[in-house]
């Protein structure tokens, strides 16, 4: 079978033109892909730093928590509503010391920080006989991880 000159010269460009549509669909789909994964690498190196900045608050909450179990902590209770909510500032607390609006002290532990109330007593605890007053203490935990920072409270019955 023989094709003719008239016939070759219609087709050979019709090759180059589908060979560079289809180059164009597969860059396309290459830098799709590129896109996506850069997006889930984003969004897994923002679940770590949630999930880091969780545990270093919940280790700087046991650390608060074992100091309110020891003998000789003592605190005074608080006063007045503003000192006796749970501390507003752990959404910006950055370093250790002394709040003079809420009157908590953060203490650095490991890379969080922690502070504690003394919200006051109770009569009635749970699992306790009757007539057995309880201190009650707020500690209210801060870790942070890069951008991300996370709070945890705890409320410690000391009899």
């Amino acid at each position: 079978m023989r094709i003719s000159l008239h016939q070759r010269q219609t087709q050979s460009g019709m090759v180059l033109l589908v060979s560079l549509v289809f180059l164009l669909l597969m860059t396309m789909i290459g830098l799709s892909s590129m896109q996506s994964a850069n997006l889930q690498e984003k969004m897994a190196g923002s679940v770590g730093l949630r999930n880091q900045s969780f545990q270093t608050a919940e280790a700087a909450l046991r650390v608060g928590e074992s100091a309110v179990q020891l003998d000789s902590f003592a605190l005074a209770v608080c006063s007045g509503t503003t000192q006796c909510a749970p501390p507003a500032e752990s959404s910006v607390v950055s370093t250790a010391g002394l709040n003079s609006t809420s009157g908590v002290l953060w203490i650095a532990a490991g890379n969080g920080f922690y502070g504690v109330q003394n919200i006051g007593t109770t009569l009635t605890a749970v699992n306790v006989p009757s007539n057995t007053s309880a201190t009650l203490y707020r500690v209210t935990a801060v870790g942070i991880a890069g951008t991300s920072r996370s709070v945890v409270e705890s409320i410690y019955a000391k009899f």
